[in-house]
């Protein structure tokens, strides 16, 4: 009986398979549709965005996703927890380490053992988690800036972004799918000299963000594109479920490094930057994007003082086995949890339900920060220009591996 109604003809079915919300007899004379995107050429089918408009206003936006063929949850739930991490990875590519932290976080919590992990491999999940942050960042801005029509800032991001990739792949021996961060500890320690290195790339770079400040967040050309553009109201975010420096560039001082205080970020000292509304209103485009740069600051004192954890407190020694706690086997007791962390671009969380008698999660569902923060973009762009929905998209930094999954 299921079979004849999958395939039982009805007008209505077909209109539910329409690519559009909107139909041409629902549109007034003066309104016209419009497609926009894909916009990248990896984002063929992922999205696409339906445009109603009267001439350069924008009446409506309707976001349609496709697919991307990553399934991580179905992945996540044919696979023992300790092999899904490789998939983790390649949710938001940009971020991996922040998103393998959040993992095997959650893995650890159900097999009890969080408190055991030892805090050399919590300061050293912490700094390359940071330093993933800020690359993260760099990609943002820089990708942003070019948005809406500055090539060089670009340049000058993944110039500085390279420092980072080499420094992480030192110590994994990956470029971006990094495979570091284990359930119990680490794939390996940090090679012998990273500390140094790594402190002199903290020198290197914080006269550098003077310069990208200059170069773009003072721009005069930028400030216009972002300024009072695609301003999103607090109450209207924290409706919408919105995190990260999107949340923040509205005003609101909730980041879960400090909320939830999870892994060693209790004992370190930064601060949360949010949107002021300096050069127009509280959570426009430019704030934003301003919240990052900040936050580029806060990760370089995150990391110092990783690294002064790591040269004494915790310094090296030759028993120091960051595998010494990784499970041979994971099989956690029936339950169910819910872990997060703050990933660059918000809130990832990992829903994990264990029946205590296999060694793959018996539902795993993640709540990513992108899929979330991109629901929005509806509110945030009616009665906008064309040009201006572009400078609104960027703003809110998407990588679509996060909004299919």
């Amino acid at each position: 009986m299921a079979n004849q109604i999958q395939y039982q003809y009805k007008e209505d079915n077909l209109l539910k398979s329409e690519p559009n919300k909107y139909q041409e007899k629902d549109l007034k004379s003066e309104e016209m549709l419009v497609n926009l995107g894909p916009q990248h050429p990896s984002t063929h089918g992922v999205l696409r965005l339906e445009i109603v408009t009267d001439g350069e206003i924008i009446r409506d936006v309707v976001p349609h996703l496709g697919y991307l063929h990553r399934c991580f949850e179905k992945h996540a739930e044919s696979l023992p927890y300790n092999q899904t991490i490789p998939y983790v990875d390649r949710m938001d590519y940009l971020t991996a380490m922040n998103s393998e932290h959040a993992w095997a976080m959650g893995v650890e919590k159900m097999l009890g053992i969080t408190d055991k992990i030892p805090k050399r491999v919590e300061y050293i999940r912490v700094l390359v988690a940071e330093l993933n942050r800020m690359a993260s960042h760099f990609v943002a801005v820089g990708t942003y800036a070019m948005d809406i029509g500055a090539f060089t800032p670009f340049l000058w991001m993944m110039r500085d972004r390279e420092h980072i990739q080499r420094l992480l792949e030192w110590a994994s021996g990956a470029r971006m799918l990094y495979n570091y961060i284990w359930v119990g500890g680490l794939f390996y320690d940090l090679p012998v000299g990273f500390e140094d290195r790594c402190q002199q790339f903290v020198d290197y770079l914080r006269p550098k963000l003077d310069e990208l400040k200059r170069l773009v967040i003072d721009n005069k050309i930028f400030v216009e594109r972002t300024a009072n553009i695609g301003v999103l109201p607090l109450d209207l975010a924290i409706n919408y479920g919105v995190t990260g420096p999107m949340l923040r560039g509205s005003g609101l001082r909730y980041d879960l490094r400090k909320v939830d205080g999870y892994s060693v970020y209790p004992e370190i000292d930064f601060d949360v930057p949010v949107g002021e509304g300096l050069v127009g209103t509280k959570g426009d485009c430019w704030d934003r994007t301003y919240v990052r740069v900040l936050e580029i600051h806060e990760s370089l004192k995150i990391i110092e003082q990783c690294i002064q954890k790591l040269k004494g407190e915790h310094k090296r020694t030759r028993d120091f086995d960051p595998q010494a706690l990784v499970p041979k086997k994971i099989r956690p007791k029936a339950q169910e949890i819910y872990t997060r962390a703050e990933n660059p671009k918000g809130e990832l969380g990992f829903y994990f339900r264990a029946d205590g008698k296999s060694d793959v999660p018996f539902r795993c569902k993640a709540r990513s920060c992108c899929y979330v923060n991109l629901s929005i973009i509806s509110e945030l762009s009616k009665g906008s220009m064309i040009a201006d929905l572009i400078a609104i998209l960027g703003s809110i930094d998407i990588v679509l591996g996060e909004v299919d999954r």
